[in-house]
């Protein structure tokens, strides 16, 4: 059971360690944003105050593996942000105040604010903190349903010594009993949702993380307490939840909303596999994360009426940054490729340089059209059909080995060599060749004349949003992360029909990317930013030939 951080955390220690995963708590939780004081809460709570440690730099920390400290800081949280005092026993589960502060506020977001709300919660537990949450917070209406006996009476106490009785009915039931046998004597009531955190392990080789825990996962960082029915049951919580969805299926419409927390995310696909081979027409999960524990949630309804909130997104939480391939354009380079240009700045370099590349890109098949970015920058977007630039070069050794391969002409009398016919010595051109002559260069001066941006009048570009831009490109949208794009280009797209690896009209291609012209220094940079793909390394090489041809232009060598 984790509760907020490592073991002897420390405040300033705390707060960096959460912070990643922040944004994964529930917006509308208080401790999202704001972790416990515990030194404020130590210098308020005796009983809090001794398990808490001061260390030489004067910073408070606790001792999560200790069940006296996490029950400790229970009871104080519970104390201080909700004005509800309970007692919990070592031996049985000691809930996570965050944790369960984000479930609450999820079945918020399934039944909204209606009032009255009613609701069921299965195995309350000896905290009863469920109903005390809800009940604090939203007066909501509860039924508590609980199988042991030492959790019975100790949530049953905890209800009353808060004065919430009216509210809150706790009911013992025999074991196995979900919801049908708890609502024999509750029939004419329709319940809004019920609410369960079930038993997540099946046994106790489960329970102590064997066969069942990530290797590459750091271990647990604060105790495990709980009862063996509030731990454990038959088949775990995959075979728990199916009963409960069994039970739905008799009651259906008595409860608006059914929902259970999962301990384990491998059981949401085929929990939510039998919803849907049982029919029911709502369905919808979420998660929550607080600390290093994450936990899942699953919620289904029979109303055609209910608001279902949508799921969490897809993109990955963690996801690192891709920096774009870059290589640097000398100025001698410039200088070649402007040589006719009487007067030239920085921004008509760019876009000669821009010019080349549109024409070796041209030469290679690959598509390309210029994007909306910067002033002081030009962009293209590529799409590569075919790999044309590893054909070029194979070519040209195919040519050279055929070459070589030539039969010697004959020696004549005299001992000279016979005088070859012209067509046959003459020596076929590359048609790679990426020397340009002067009316070349003049050609593409002309055109930088002549040429305006207008051209990204062309490109679809959405600018409604400020943080990303939609390009579309042959009747396709495709998507950048921002992550992968500078500040003044940032784009988005929603996934094309014909899938990744293919244009909406069918037409499969290798990649795209967006390839960037901008001035560093006294030199120019070309970026390629990955977009979409089947293989990063096709961009790689095509970075190295435009580099290699780029060179070749003032006879270096790649």
């Amino acid at each position: 059971m984790e509760l907020f951080g490592p073991t002897n955390v420390e405040p300033d220690d705390f707060a960096s360690q959460r912070m990643a995963l922040n944004k994964s708590m529930h917006p509308r939780n208080r401790y999202k944003d704001k972790p416990p004081d515990f030194a404020y809460l130590a210098s308020k709570y005796p009983e809090f105050q001794q398990h808490v440690h001061t260390s030489l730099t004067g910073r408070v920390g606790l001792n999560f593996r200790d069940p006296e400290a996490v029950r400790a800081l229970t009871c104080t949280l519970l104390k201080e942000d909700f004005g509800l005092t309970i007692e919990i026993p070592l031996e049985r589960l000691i809930p996570t105040v965050p944790l369960r502060l984000n479930y609450i506020h999820w079945v918020e977001d399934l039944v909204g604010r209606q009032t009255p709300c009613r609701g069921i919660d299965i195995g309350t537990g000896a905290s009863c903190i469920y109903p005390l949450l809800g009940a604090t917070m939203n007066g909501w209406y509860f039924l508590a349903t609980e199988v042991d006996n030492i959790c019975f009476n100790y949530a049953k106490k905890n209800v009353e010594q808060n004065n919430l009785s009216d509210l809150i009915k706790v009911v013992k039931v025999p074991q196995k009993t979900l919801l049908m046998d708890a609502l024999k004597e509750e029939s004419g009531i329709v319940y809004d949702f019920c609410m369960c955190n079930p038993p997540f392990f099946a046994n106790q080789m489960e329970a102590k993380g064997v066969n069942s825990r990530n290797a590459r996962r750091p271990p647990p960082s604060s105790v495990n307490t709980g009862g063996v029915t509030e731990i454990m049951a038959e088949g775990g919580e995959l075979e728990f939840v199916k009963r409960i969805i069994h039970d739905s299926l008799q009651l259906k419409k008595r409860l608006r909303w059914y929902s259970c927390m999962l301990g384990k995310k491998c059981s949401l696909t085929p929990l939510k596999e039998e919803l849907r081979k049982q029919g029911v027409p709502k369905v919808t999960h979420t998660e929550f994360c607080q600390g290093r524990t994450m936990r899942w949630a699953l919620a289904w309804s029979y109303y055609e009426d209910v608001t279902v909130p949508s799921p969490p997104s897809k993109k990955r939480k963690m996801e690192k940054v891709r920096k774009p391939i870059t290589f640097s354009v000398p100025s001698v380079i410039v200088k070649e490729l402007t040589a006719n240009i009487t007067s030239i700045d920085s921004t008509a370099s760019i876009h000669m340089i821009a010019s080349w590349l549109e024409k070796s890109l041209s030469d290679l098949r690959v598509l390309h059209k210029r994007v909306p970015c910067g002033k002081t920058e030009v962009s293209l977007f590529l799409t590569a059909i075919e790999n044309s630039w590893i054909h070029i070069r194979q070519k040209r050794r195919d040519r050279g080995r055929q070459l070589r391969e030539l039969p010697r002409a004959p020696i004549d009398a005299n001992g000279s060599h016979v005088q070859a016919h012209e067509e046959n010595c003459q020596t076929v051109p590359e048609t790679d060749s990426v020397e340009m002559d002067k009316s070349s260069k003049a050609e593409i001066a002309g055109q930088m004349q002549t040429k305006e941006c207008s051209e990204e009048a062309s490109v679809n570009f959405d600018n409604t949003k400020s943080n990303q831009k939609t390009l579309n490109t042959d009747n396709q949208q495709v998507k950048v992360g921002d992550s992968n794009l500078p500040d003044t280009e940032k784009l988005s797209s929603t996934t094309t029909s014909g899938g990744v690896g293919s244009n909406s009209n069918g037409q499969h291609f290798l990649f795209k990317c967006l390839l960037t012209i901008k001035e560093e220094g006294s030199d120019f940079i070309v970026e390629m930013h990955w977009v979409e793909g089947q293989n990063r390394d096709l961009m790689n090489q095509l970075c190295t030939y435009l580099k290699n041809q780029l060179s070749r232009l003032v006879g270096g060598h790649p």
